[in-house]
C-alpha cells in the first residue's frame, strides 16, 4: 500500500508538480501580490511604498473616466459578442451543409484569428484612412469617402467591425465541431417529417448547438472585457478626443503612464470581478437552458 501511494507521489511529481509550480509562479502569487498592492500607494517604480487602507477602492468608485470607460466596454462587449457568435453560427452552418471549397472557406475565415491584434490593427488603420477613403470617394459613397478613425461614433464601429473579423473564424470552428456532433438520423427524422431547412434549423438544430453556444458566448464575453491590443494600434488608445478608450486600457494609463500603480491595481481587480460576476451569470443561466433544452 505505502509502495503504491508512493509511485502515485512520484508519478505526480513529476508531472504534474513542475505545470503545478510554472502556473502558481506565473498567475497564482502575482494575482494575490496584486491584490495586496491595492491598499498600497506604490507608483510601480520606487522602493517604498505606504499602506493607504481602501483609499484606491474609494478611488475606483469615485473615478467617473473608469465607469465611462466600463460602459463603453459594456456597449462594445454587447455588439461583438452578439455579432461574432451571429456570424460564426452562419458560417458553421453553411460550411456544415457540404458547400464547395468548404476547406478554402474554412482556412479563409479562420486566417485573420493568427494575426495579432498590434497588427492587425495597423492593417486596418490603413484600409480606413486610404483605402475605403478611396472606394467611397470614387463610388460617390458618403459613409465611406471620410476616415472612420477620425469621427468619434464610426470609430467605434470600426473597433466592432475589426473584433468581429478577427473573432469568427475562431467561434466558426467551435460551431462546426458541433454541428459534427448532431446526429444525422434526427435531421433524417426532421426531413422525413416534413420540416424545412430554416424549421429543423430553429426546433432541431438549434437546441443541440447550446453547449457550443455556452463556450462561444463565455470566449467572445471575455476577450472583449479585456481588448487592448487591437485598441491600442487601431485608435492609439482612445483616438479621437479619448472617446475609444477601453476599461482596460483606462487601467494601464492609469497603473503605468499616471504611476498610481495601487489605484490602477484597484481598478483591475473591480475589472476582474465584474467580468467573472458576468461571465458566472452566462454560464449558470446557459446551462439551465441547456438542461431545460
Amino acid at each position: 500500500m505505502e509502495s503504491k501511494r508512493k509511485t502515485s507521489w512520484s508519478k505526480f511529481a513529476i508531472f504534474a508538480l513542475p505545470t503545478l509550480l510554472i502556473f502558481c509562479t506565473v498567475i497564482i502569487v502575482p494575482f494575490f501580490h496584486g491584490i495586496f498592492l491595492t491598499f498600497t500607494d506604490w507608483n510601480g517604480i520606487g522602493s517604498t511604498f505606504h499602506f493607504v487602507g481602501f483609499k484606491n477602492y474609494l478611488y475606483v468608485l469615485k473615478d467617473k473616466v473608469f465607469w465611462s470607460d466600463m460602459l463603453l466596454t459594456l456597449r462594445y462587449s454587447l455588439f461583438t459578442v452578439l455579432l461574432s457568435n451571429l456570424i460564426a453560427f452562419l458560417l458553421a452552418y453553411a460550411l456544415s451543409t457540404g458547400i464547395r471549397g468548404k476547406r478554402f472557406f474554412s482556412v479563409g475565415f479562420f486566417t485573420p484569428n493568427l494575426i495579432g491584434g498590434i497588427v492587425m490593427g495597423y492593417i486596418w488603420v490603413f484600409v480606413f484612412q486610404h483605402i475605403l477613403v478611396k472606394v467611397g470617394t470614387d463610388l460617390k459613397i458618403p459613409l465611406l469617402s471620410t476616415n472612420w478613425l477620425s469621427e468619434p461614433d464610426k470609430a467605434f464601429w470600426a473597433l466592432v467591425i475589426v473584433s468581429v473579423w478577427q473573432s469568427v473564424g475562431f467561434l466558426m470552428l467551435i460551431y462546426v465541431a458541433g454541428f459534427t456532433g448532431i446526429p444525422q438520423e434526427l435531421l433524417e427524422a426532421a426531413s422525413i417529417d416534413g420540416s424545412n431547412s430554416f424549421q429543423t434549423l430553429r426546433h432541431v438544430v438549434t437546441p443541440l448547438m447550446v453547449s457550443s453556444f455556452i463556450i462561444c458566448v463565455f470566449i467572445s464575453l471575455s476577450r472583449s472585457f479585456m481588448v487592448y491590443d487591437l485598441n491600442l494600434s487601431l485608435t492609439n488608445g482612445g483616438d479621437p478626443y479619448n472617446t475609444t478608450e477601453m476599461v482596460a486600457m483606462h487601467v494601464y494609463v492609469k497603473a503605468f503612464s499616471a504611476l498610481k500603480y495601487g489605484a490602477g491595481q484597484a481598478e483591475a481587480i473591480v475589472l476582474f470581478l465584474i467580468v467573472a460576476i458576468i461571465s458566472g451569470l452566462q454560464v449558470y443561466f446557459s446551462k439551465k437552458l441547456e438542461v431545460e433544452s
